[in-house]
């Protein structure tokens, strides 16, 4: 029987950990889906032998996009803004394009420079707050999608629109939680709840390594709650550098701020001051515990 859903041919380009998931958790929760992937030709190969798509393409971006519903990028910052204008033109007249970027508003910025008003097609920002310290298809996951929350950024008028109400569908079939936010406004948060603990698990990391003794020291006396602090530490620099580019300016402010809080914990070392900072951080555990 054929799918009555708007969304039934799907073009993902990059076919990595996020875009290949994104694959995995179509196979396996929707159902009569057409799923294409672009990518270099070895990523695409890898994604078909897993089942995640139906067809792979590199290079040439026409016979990828033919026919797409639902057009899914899921690549770096800077390749996104690059092929966007690309994508845009070659996309069809009642497509709908999204993004995964971790930042959005140098993306939202350009969609709103290329998409015409009258064009029909219709660019949907959007987030999914899932990952994991490893990249690739080979890490790639049906299930890393569920109960994270997927960031989503247009006009509330966006909403409304047949193409969103089936995307919005298709992510809670997949476990994901929808949550609208303004471009500037997810910037922040992200960049105070995602950015700056890699940031900072990065100084971490580079601190202890620069102070590794011969025998090892510290790390052979370290114990999980190090490896549990460090887990960010494994994400390579280049799934990050475009992140902290189009995000700096909130991260700068977030790092002085943080920087701050480290300066007024070493002062207060040697009194009974510091039980309320471990009580709110206590307090901020539990929260994220209850998400």
């Amino acid at each position: 029987m054929a799918s009555t859903h708007v969304i039934n041919r799907v073009a993902i380009l990059g076919t990595g950990l996020i875009g290949g998931s994104f694959a995995l958790a179509l196979r396996k929760y929707t159902t009569d889906m057409h799923i294409t992937g672009w990518d270099r030709a070895e990523v695409v190969r890898e994604a078909q032998s897993l089942g995640a798509i139906d067809a792979g393409f590199s290079g040439d971006l026409v016979p990828a996009l033919e026919d797409a519903d639902l057009i899914y990028i899921a690549l770096p910052i800077g390749a996104t803004l690059d092929l966007l204008p690309e994508v845009v033109r070659l996309a069809g007249r009642n497509a709908l394009i999204t993004d995964a970027c971790s930042t959005k508003v140098r993306i939202i910025a350009e969609a709103v420079d290329h998409f015409p008003e009258d064009s029909g097609k219709l660019f949907l920002g959007g987030h999914p707050m899932a990952g994991k310290e490893l990249s690739g298809i080979a890490s790639a996951d049906a299930e890393l999608f569920r109960n994270n929350t997927y960031a989503l950024i247009g006009a509330s008028s966006d909403q409304e629109d047949h193409r969103v109400a089936a995307f919005l569908k298709i992510l809670k079939k997949i476990g994901a939680r929808p949550l609208w936010l303004g471009a500037q406004q997810h910037d922040y948060a992200v960049g105070l709840a995602s950015h700056l603990p890699q940031l900072a698990a990065v100084a971490l990391g580079s601190f202890l390594y620069d102070h590794l003794d011969e025998n090892g020291l510290p790390i052979t006396l370290a114990g999980p709650g190090l490896r549990d602090s460090l887990r960010l530490a494994g994400s390579p620099y280049a799934t990050w550098r475009d992140i902290v580019l189009t995000n700096k300016e909130v991260l700068s402010a977030a790092l002085d701020l943080f920087a701050r809080r480290l300066d007024d914990l070493r002062e207060r070392l040697a009194s009974r001051d510091l039980e309320a900072d471990f009580d709110a951080a206590n307090e901020l555990y539990k929260l994220l515990k209850s998400l």
